[in-house]
Order: C-alpha cells, then sequence, then structure tokens
C-alpha cells in the first residue's frame, strides 16, 4: 500500500522541481539582461524543448527583442546551461 502523499512528494521532486529550479534562473537571468524599459513590455511565457518562449504586448517591443534575440540567447545559454534554450520565440498578445 502507498501513501498518496508520499506520491504526490515523489512527483513533485522529480518532475516539478527541477523544471521550475531551471526556469527560475532564466527569469531572474532575463530580468537582468533585458533593459527595464523593455522588459515591462514583455512576459517569460514557457520554456520547453529548447525553446523559450516569450509574449510581448506591442509588436514595436517584439521588433526591439527581434533585434538583441541573438545576444539574448548567447547570454542565457552561457548563463544558464541546464535551461538548454536553443532559441527564443517571440509573439504578440
Amino acid at each position: 500500500m502507498v501513501r498518496l502523499g508520499d506520491v504526490v512528494r515523489e512527483v513533485i521532486q522529480n518532475q516539478i522541481s527541477p523544471q521550475q529550479v531551471r526556469f527560475s534562473s532564466v527569469i531572474e537571468l532575463w530580468e537582468q539582461i533585458v533593459p527595464a524599459e523593455l522588459a515591462c513590455h514583455c512576459k517569460l511565457f514557457d520554456l520547453k524543448a529548447g525553446t523559450l518562449k516569450v509574449m510581448v504586448d506591442l509588436p514595436s517591443y517584439m521588433y526591439e527583442l527581434e533585434l538583441c534575440r541573438p545576444e539574448l540567447l548567447s547570454e542565457l545559454q552561457r548563463e544558464c546551461p541546464r535551461a538548454r534554450i536553443r532559441k527564443i520565440e517571440l509573439a504578440v498578445g
């Protein structure tokens, strides 16, 4: 007989926590490397299969992020290697 609490604890420790730790380091770095006037117009939405998804509130800010995307990707890859980010995907929303 297995206790439900033990099963939930194991799921959290083995599946949720590692992803949350990876994503939190990406969020912290993003806040440091993206200029404040641009950061307030975008939100990290998801990190899945090597793709960091970023939601931007206006097309003009998406364009600005497009311009600095290579540098942002390089910095994220260098500083957060465990996140295994291969690309940044931007969307207006």
